[in-house]
């Protein structure tokens, strides 16, 4: 009898597999929720973070800064109001926008 050793795939297929399974795992984790979290425990993630991209209550979400300094150059910052599970409108920090820009009308 002679015993037959079985290839385990080329080099680029199990690359692609460890590629597909890290793309999987990061997709699992989500986005924190500000939902699920006190007006408080908001704030001070952020606080912690720096920059965050959060949920906002089903498919919503946005990037949300500390202060500026996360922004780009050319941005300033706006008051973020967002809710949270203990109020509606939890003032959680900054979101980044061009000024003079109007895209989406949210004055």
């Amino acid at each position: 009898m002679s015993a037959h050793r079985r290839n385990p795939g080329s080099p680029a297929l199990l690359a692609a597999l460890a590629l597909a399974a890290t793309s999987a795992a990061a997709l699992a984790q989500g986005r924190p929720s500000t939902l699920a979290m006190t007006c408080g425990q908001a704030r001070s993630f952020l606080a912690a973070q720096g920059a965050a991209v959060l949920g906002t209550g089903g498919y919503t979400y946005d990037r949300y800064v500390r202060d500026r300094s996360f922004c780009e150059p050319t941005q300033v910052t706006r008051n973020a109001v967002v809710p949270t599970r203990d109020t509606p409108e939890c003032l959680v920090g900054y979101r980044c926008i061009e000024p003079g820009r109007n895209w989406f009308d949210d004055d």
